[in-house]
C-alpha cells in the first residue's frame, strides 16, 4: 500500500469532562494531525493525492471547524455556558470527549470520508499529536 501523509497544525482549547485530573480544567494545545491517505491505483501523475488538495479539505475542515477553538462534550453544559458568554466564540460540540483519541477518530471516520468523497482516496490513519511528547493513533 502507498500512502501520502499530510501534516496539519492548528491551536484549540478543550477540557477532558468528568476527568479526574488537571485536564478538566480549561486548557489548550497546539495540536499536529498526520493524515495518512491512500487510494486504489496513483494519479496520472503517480500520486495518490496532490499535497495540496489534502491541505485545502483536510487542513480546511479543522481551520473552519477547530483551529482556534474550542472542543467540548456536547453534554457539558458548564463549558459550553461560560464559552457562549464570549461574543465570537468558536465551539464544537463532540458525543464523546475531545480526547486525542477521540479527536483522531473523528478525523479518520466523519471528516476524512466527508471532505475526500468523490477524489477516489481514502483515510486509512490518523496521527494526532496532543504535545511533542503525547499521541495518538487511529487506523482503518
Amino acid at each position: 500500500m502507498i500512502t501520502a501523509v499530510r501534516k496539519i497544525a492548528f491551536n484549540a482549547g478543550h477540557r477532558l469532562w468528568k476527568h479526574e485530573g488537571r485536564c478538566e480544567h480549561i486548557h489548550g494545545h497546539n495540536y499536529v494531525v498526520c493524515f495518512h491517505a491512500t487510494a486504489d491505483k496513483l494519479d496520472s501523475v503517480g500520486r495518490v493525492i496532490d499535497f495540496n488538495v489534502l491541505k485545502s479539505k483536510l487542513g480546511g475542515w479543522i481551520e473552519e471547524n477547530w483551529d482556534h477553538g474550542f472542543i467540548c462534550h456536547q453534554d457539558d453544559q458548564v463549558v459550553k455556558k461560560a464559552l457562549s458568554a464570549i461574543p465570537g466564540q468558536k465551539i464544537f460540540e463532540l458525543d464523546n470527549n475531545p480526547t486525542a483519541e477521540n479527536l483522531a477518530a473523528y478525523l479518520l471516520h466523519v471528516v476524512g470520508p466527508q471532505q475526500l468523497d468523490g477524489t477516489g482516496v481514502r483515510l486509512v490513519r490518523v496521527s494526532l499529536w496532543e504535545t511533542e511528547n503525547c499521541c495518538a493513533e487511529v487506523s482503518l
